[in-house]
């Protein structure tokens, strides 16, 4: 039986949900791309600052072409990419995830004129016409 499979016989009101111990296969690999997205940003966010304050001559001395130091330039610009980056990684890894358990995100359908009903009353209070 295929995880796609076990995890669409999976009755998730019967489910006992644990943040820490996650019950079904598509839990536990959600869990390890979230946890793996958090530790990388952790680094590039708080390493800097660490890595500031255990050795400040080095982290404040001008790089040599841009002639900032070093780091600003770690929390100015390679903390927000790594951001911005670890977003389009969790993209498509979660789309990655729900291919492999058969899980399609559907399209809302939109209202037209012939879908909706004439008796429906406006959302401004008005009626429709």
């Amino acid at each position: 039986m295929s995880d796609a499979e076990r995890e669409q016989q999976i009755d998730y009101l019967d489910v006992e949900i644990n943040l820490l111990r996650p019950a079904t296969p598509f839990m536990r690999d959600h869990q390890r791309v979230i946890l793996t997205g958090f530790a990388i940003w952790v680094l590039t966010t708080f390493g800097p600052i660490t890595a500031t304050r255990l050795a400040p001559g080095l982290m404040t001395q001008p790089m040599p072409i841009l002639q900032f130091p070093l780091h600003y330039f770690l929390l100015a610009v390679v903390a927000p990419s790594a951001a911005l980056l670890l977003s389009f990684w969790y993209c498509k890894k979660r789309d990655q995830i729900d291919e492999k358990y058969g899980i399609e995100q559907g399209i809302p359908e939109t209202e037209t004129a012939e879908t909706v009903p004439e008796d429906v009353t406006a959302a401004d209070g008005g009626v429709s016409e």
